[in-house]
Formats: structure tokens, C-alpha cells, sequence
């Protein structure tokens, strides 16, 4: 692999030139997620006047005073739905808080669904009125394109395209709207976002508006990710690093505060967290264990139990 982070075009797996083409952008991408954790997927039909639209709203909701902003704070509720004020979420093992506010906007699910329990209903800001058909509008087309790269993952470990599809359909995904506020002091200890690694299945980072982001490699070094503005950067999170038995490593990755005046600019950025159905059983897959990559995981994890052991490890809960 190259010491660049590399970028693939989906198209190749959904409307490929060739049988053979398919095969070699699953070869090509498995490869890419086995040195990174990290990848970039261009072409990928979410149109960038979508993505803009949603940036304006979420922009519009974060420039709301902070009393009107509070409202939406569900007390008790782990960050799961609605805002999560500035100074709360902290990287696990991190002495200081991450520079930034955000809001959470999950799966829409019938009250009376099995999950329901798990899963919260969704706060939508009165004071945006577009802001449900936007802000879960991108939700979907973002699940829908977690999908696809789900399908060329599990292609590439020897399970059947379609393994994922009725383990995440009900999902308890998270759309993460964030704001990191202009850094106004040169005495900040924190990063905007600490180093850490995501909890979830994958998660796809669409229309980061500045850089900062940084993805730790194999030999220690932090390795800047700017993406073209095209480009979705979708990485492996913890839970498919232990089904996968760390086949697709989990990588370490942090958002760094920029140098000079561009600190005093804000940031926004959207990921899109895609998580397993909350009963899904985070289990060793047998095709990921050999005798050089003995299983490391003996015992199993429901998604659900996991989720929330690691949320009170970042201070969420």
C-alpha cells in the first residue's frame, strides 16, 4: 500500500465495466480497509446539492441561542437523540473534553417495534422546519450507501454479499451532525476530537468543511485525511474490528486543531455512525479465524450491550 490513504469509485461495484472489475474493486477496497481502516468512496449518487442543503440546516440549528439549543438536551439519555451540548463528550483515556456540540438524529422505528426500548424517539427542532426531511434525508441515503460497501466487505472475507442486510435493517445508526466552535485562545489543552477509535460497524464522514482530520498508520504516524469534496471517507469501527477478529483493523483517528488563523474558523462535519440491528451477537466470524489470527474474542457481545459499555467509557452515559 501507498502512505496515502487511497479512494475508490463505487461504481465499479454497482454498475461495474466487467465481472472482473467488481471482483478487483472488492480485492482493492478489502485490501485498502486492511492496511487503513480507512478509505475514501467517490461517485457514490448523493448529490451534492443534498449534502449542502444539510450542512445549511444543521448550520442554521447550531447558530440558535444556546438557551433555545438546550432545550433539546435529553437528560439521561446518553447523547442518543437530540443535542449534546459543548464540553460533555470526552475520548476514552483523554483528561479533556472534545471542542464541539452536536445533535443525534436516529432510525425512525414504530413505537411498538421490538427494538423500541433501545432505540429513542427522535427530537426535531421547531424552530427549523426542514430540518426532519433534510437531516433524515441524508440518514437514509447514508445507510443506504453503508450498505453497499458492507456488501463489498463481506464479499472480500468469504461471507455472501447480502450477510449484513437483515443484521442491520433496523440498525441503531446515528447521524452526528457536529459543530467545533472557532478556537479564540492559543492556551486550549484540547483537540477538537481526542484520539479515538468509533464503536460502530463503519462510519461515512460526508462534507467535512475544513481539514483537520488525521488517521494514525501501522507505523505510528499521523497521516492527514483531507477528502475532495466528492468523496465520502468511510472507516471501520470497533464493532467490525471484533466480528472480523481484526481482520479490518479499527483504526486511531483524531481531529486536530488547524494552525494559525484557520483555528479561528468553525468546523462542521457529519458522520454517519452504522450500527447492527441492537440484538445483532458481535461474534467471532469463523472465516476470520486462523491459525496465525487465533480468535481473540471468546466470548460474545450483543451490539446493544456493547454500545453501551463503551458510551460510558467516553463519558456519554
Amino acid at each position: 500500500m501507498t502512505s496515502q490513504i487511497p479512494s475508490f469509485d463505487i461504481r465499479r461495484f454497482t454498475h461495474p465495466a466487467s465481472p472482473g472489475d467488481r471482483q478487483a474493486f472488492v480485492d482493492e477496497l478489502g485490501a485498502a480497509y486492511r492496511e487503513w481502516g480507512f478509505a475514501g468512496i467517490r461517485n457514490h449518487g448523493i448529490p451534492q446539492a443534498q449534502i449542502d442543503e444539510a450542512y445549511a440546516t444543521f448550520k442554521a440549528f447550531f447558530a440558535l441561542p444556546e438557551e433555545v439549543k438546550k432545550r433539546y438536551h435529553v437528560a439521561g439519555g446518553g447523547g442518543a437523540r437530540g443535542y449534546t451540548p459543548f464540553g460533555v463528550e470526552t475520548a476514552k483515556g483523554s483528561k479533556h473534553f472534545d471542542l464541539k456540540e452536536f445533535w443525534h438524529i436516529g432510525r425512525e422505528i414504530a413505537r411498538d417495534s421490538k427494538y423500541a426500548a433501545d432505540m429513542a424517539e427522535n427530537q426535531w427542532p421547531a424552530e427549523i422546519p426542514e430540518f426532519k426531511r433534510v437531516g433524515y434525508g441524508l440518514y437514509q441515503s447514508l445507510d443506504a450507501l453503508g450498505s453497499q460497501v458492507l456488501s463489498a466487505l463481506a464479499l472480500h472475507i468469504g461471507l455472501a454479499e447480502n450477510y449484513f442486510a437483515d443484521k442491520t435493517d433496523s440498525g441503531n445508526s446515528i447521524l452526528r451532525p457536529i459543530h467545533y466552535p472557532p478556537i479564540t485562545t492559543d492556551d486550549i489543552p484540547n483537540v477538537r476530537a481526542g484520539a479515538h477509535e468509533d464503536i460502530n460497524l463503519i462510519t461515512l464522514l460526508v462534507g467535512a468543511s475544513a481539514e483537520g482530520l488525521e488517521v494514525l498508520s501501522r507505523k505510528g504516524e499521523w497521516v492527514p485525511f483531507t477528502a475532495d469534496a466528492d468523496t465520502i471517507v468511510v472507516n471501520i469501527g470497533d464493532m467490525l474490528q471484533r466480528l472480523t477478529n481484526h481482520v479490518y483493523p479499527s483504526t486511531t483517528h483524531r481531529v486536530v486543531n488547524p494552525p494559525g488563523e484557520k483555528a479561528r474558523q468553525p468546523r462542521y462535519s457529519t458522520p454517519f455512525f452504522l450500527h447492527p440491528n441492537p440484538d445483532f451477537l458481535i461474534d467471532v466470524l469463523p472465516s476470520c479465524i486462523t491459525p496465525d489470527n487465533p480468535s481473540r474474542y471468546p466470548e460474545a457481545i450483543t451490539a446493544e450491550g456493547y454500545l453501551q459499555e463503551r458510551l460510558r467509557e467516553i463519558k456519554l452515559k
